[in-house]
């Protein structure tokens, strides 16, 4: 990146900026240089004592390095920031952001947020971690005090899951499903461990059950902080029979499940899947002989005959050459009651 671009901010404890000059001006109030620098003419530059300007490029370059290591915290204008480019919070209850909103105007901002220089955007900044007080500032306006360290992808995954790990921050589903994404972009397992603070056994178990899961489920559900690997687990269980993952996600389209808290979400969903789980129906029918010959289950959208050969060898082969003439019986029967459509 180049140098005008890394230092056009403003360091925290420093004067405001001068004239109202934009935060990324070609200026650097860091270095105390208080006019932008593309203005200053030959003439003016000539003028200053050499002993003042040396000064001035070694503070310059004490702050470069600095930068580089991640030691001094700046301003930044929130305009310039992006995301990171792998997401790990699933949703942020409004009460809880407005609860931050509010710390932050009262006490400031305590913590600054972690960015790098932004890989594939000139003069812009990717952020690893600190989302939540980055949309905050953007409430309140003004600048966000933050790090900028030189990150590779590695780097900024690791460092972005650690933060949430120290801070005990992610729900299960999120890490999970924040694990999930990582492999799907490529990363290895070892940096994906780093990232959680969690072994191979453990970070494959997480892996596999989000695999069980429809990401469409997941998300609409969110963070679903009241419940944890053993209860989605059980829906992943429930969702298993085709019926019932349609019906997990046709109640995602019900009225009124947005405005539903995520743990109210996740708990709509398991209960209809439980419902039409209890409402299935298992029995048999027996043979003249009073053997078992047919097993028949039943749940809400589906009803199957399984014929015991050991029973019966050709009884399921004769009900099938039989299945027109049935139906054609049931339709006629239909006809006669005035019960169809």
């Amino acid at each position: 990146m180049a140098r005008k671009n890394v230092f056009s901010l403003i360091e925290s404890d420093v004067n405001p900026q001068v004239d109202n000059e934009p935060a990324f001006a070609n200026s650097r109030p860091l270095a105390g240089f208080e006019k932008p620098l593309k203005r200053a003419s030959p003439v003016g530059a000539i003028s200053q004592s050499l002993g003042g300007v040396h000064e001035k490029a070694q503070r310059v370059d004490a702050l470069e390095k600095q930068l580089a290591q991640g030691q001094a915290i700046v301003e930044l204008d929130t305009a310039v920031l992006d995301s990171s480019f792998v997401v790990d919070r699933l949703s942020v209850s409004s009460q809880d952001q407005a609860l931050l909103v509010s710390q932050i105007r009262e006490h400031g901002q305590q913590v600054p947020i972690l960015v790098r220089p932004h890989p594939e955007r000139e003069g812009r900044f990717q952020v690893a971690y600190g989302h939540r007080r980055l949309a905050a500032i953007r409430t309140i306006g003004g600048p966000i005090r933050a790090v900028i360290r030189d990150l590779t992808d590695e780097q900024l995954v690791v460092s972005q899951g650690q933060e949430n790990n120290a801070r005990t921050d992610l729900t299960f589903i999120e890490r999970a499903f924040f694990a999930s994404r990582l492999e799907g972009r490529n990363f290895s397992r070892d940096v994906i461990m780093s990232a959680l603070g969690v072994d191979k056994a453990a970070l494959s178990r997480m892996i596999a059950l989000v695999n069980r899961l429809p990401a469409e489920l997941i998300e609409a559900i969110g963070a679903a902080p009241g419940f944890g690997r053993t209860r989605w687990a059980e829906l992943a269980d429930l969702i298993e029979d085709e019926s019932r993952r349609k019906r997990a996600l046709d109640s995602l389209r019900a009225t009124g499940f947005d405005s539903l808290t995520s743990d109210a979400r996740f708990q709509a969903v398991y209960d209809r899947l439980r419902e039409s789980r209890d409402k299935a129906r298992s029995s048999f029918w027996s043979a003249g002989t009073g053997r078992k010959a047919v097993r028949i289950s039943e749940t809400g959208d589906a009803l199957k005959l399984v014929f015991d050969k050991t029973v019966e060898p050709d009884f399921g082969a004769y009900v099938e050459g039989k299945l027109s003439a049935l139906y054609d019986d049931f339709v006629q029967s239909k006809e006669t009651t005035g019960t169809g459509d």
